[in-house]
């Protein structure tokens, strides 16, 4: 496929097949990924791939994390509350995961227990933690989305379906622990990744995207 192809087919899948991607495959895309740009060449990301009987461990870790309900610490600032049109958009693709999945707006267990997902990766068969060291702030952030972007593209080329996490950053304790992350790294945030199970209601959700003259501004 094409880049544009890519683009256009690509959505964040929430619902996977339990076939592994093979290893040397992994090992490919990950090399390749490596060729994204960065500020100054830093490379900042410190990527943990977690599969198997290890990301079950994982995934159970954090599912009973989150099911203490306790506050999300995240190791950066995702206490963003969003305004405006960028709220309108928000709501809307919420809307459209949940109407896919039948599950009514009133209906806030249904609900709940299709976020819990998250945690459960979705049941994908791998997942991958972006980490950093946490003084880089936002310029590290910047680096490191530039560096997912591209991993997702080069999954997606060889059909390799993902979703892009800022859950899997809410509660990075667990993960720090389970990962022994040194001092002073923190978890941006997570993707799970693998075979989209075509047949998943969560997997018929498009979101449309704005216009080019709301996003873009030509200046000559």
């Amino acid at each position: 496929m094409s880049l544009s192809e890519i683009l256009n087919s690509r959505y964040s899948v929430r619902a996977f097949k339990k076939d592994p991607v093979e290893q040397s495959i992994l090992e490919e895309v990950f090399t390749a990924a490596q060729r994204a740009p960065s500020n100054c060449n830093v490379q900042p990301w410190q990527t943990y791939v977690v599969s198997g009987a290890k990301k079950d461990q994982l995934k159970n870790l954090l599912i009973g994390t989150v099911m203490k309900q306790q506050q999300p610490e995240p190791d950066f600032n995702w206490k963003v509350a969003y305004e405006g049109i960028h709220r309108e958009r928000q709501f809307g693709s919420a809307n459209a995961l949940y109407s896919s999945m039948g599950i009514a707006r009133e209906d806030k267990m249904k609900r709940n227990m299709a976020m819990l997902r998250n945690w459960a990766f979705f049941d994908a068969p791998h997942v991958a933690f972006f980490t950093m060291d946490t003084y880089l702030d936002i310029m590290g952030a910047v680096d490191v989305g530039i560096y997912a972007q591209t991993l997702t593209l080069l999954l997606k080329e060889r059909g390799i379906d993902s979703c892009m996490q800022g859950a899997l950053g809410q509660f990075p304790q667990p993960v720090r622990e389970f990962l022994e992350l040194p001092q002073g790294r923190g978890v941006l945030f997570g993707m799970s990744f693998g075979y989209a199970d075509e047949n998943a209601d969560a997997n018929k959700t498009r979101t449309d995207r704005a216009a080019l003259q709301d996003a873009v501004t030509f200046v000559s």
